[in-house]
């Protein structure tokens, strides 16, 4: 079975992604970024921009391998509500055995309250719904409950992001639990006009079961202030978590729905 290349695939993102904002004009609302870290921010887009957030995502967990194309669409109903639709546009998995499957992915419903209490610091919080649209190789088969609590900051040129939320799984392994938790702290700054860094510490705990945790480094490039480009990788800080993942993706608006 064979994967995507990496570099093949920022390639390509790289190549189509400034043809996107062409398509639309230069001086409308900025976009504003989710990733490419696991921690979301508090604030919401610009209330009525529909925007896209697709990447992809290579993860390597010892004989395992995992390649991946995640989408996100964005949508702030107000500045204070906000939906979001995500999921795995496609999968390819590979576990110890050399045995594969691939095809659609989990898709995710999230519904987002912001309260935005000044303009360095926000508040935020998350219900959102796992649904089972992969197949059984590649997704749990059953449905998960998430609510995740969200604290933003300004800290002078530093952005701070940070989570905490807790997991109702459809389904888990004989011996652990049902409610896994998660944490993340996101810190991101600019770096010159155009680009930008993110540093972010992150894992999950589950009874029963060993604890994740992970380091993530990236860089970002913003052209305009409408289109945003990432790279990057996480590390596995615990013997639980992925030996490695690389990634790479954009963010651009789909149009002005109001």
């Amino acid at each position: 079975m064979s994967y995507p290349c990496l570099p093949s695939l920022c390639f390509s993102l790289l190549c189509l992604a400034p043809m996107a904002p062409l398509a639309q004009a230069q001086d409308g609302d900025p976009v504003l970024p989710y990733r490419p870290s696991v921690a979301s921010p508090a604030q919401l887009p610009v209330p009525g921009q529909l925007e896209l957030e697709a990447g992809g995502l290579l993860s390597k967990t010892g004989a395992t391998r995992r390649a991946s194309l995640p989408y996100t669409f964005k949508l702030a109903l107000t500045p204070e509500w906000g939906v979001l639709l995500g999921g795995e546009a496609f999968v390819r998995a590979r576990d110890a055995t050399g045995l594969g499957d691939s095809g659609l992915g989990d898709t995710s419903i999230v519904l987002k309250r912001a309260f935005l209490l000044d303009s360095a610091t926000a508040l935020g919080l998350e219900l959102g719904w796992k649904l089972p649209t992969a197949k059984d190789a590649i997704g749990s088969g059953k449905r998960d409950v998430t609510l995740n609590g969200i604290f933003s900051r300004d800290l002078g040129v530093v952005h701070m992001d940070a989570n905490l939320n807790a997991t109702r799984l459809g389904t888990s392994d004989p011996g652990t639990g049902r409610v896994q938790t998660g944490w993340a702290a996101s810190f991101s700054t600019p770096v010159s006009a155009r680009w930008g860094a993110t540093a972010e510490v992150s894992g999950t705990r589950l009874r029963g079961a060993a604890a994740s945790a992970q380091l993530l480094l990236a860089a970002t490039y913003s052209p305009t202030p409408r289109l945003a480009i990432d790279i990057g990788m996480a590390r596995g800080l615990t013997s639980a978590s992925p030996d490695w993942s690389l990634f790479s993706g954009l963010v651009v608006p789909l149009g002005k729905l109001w």
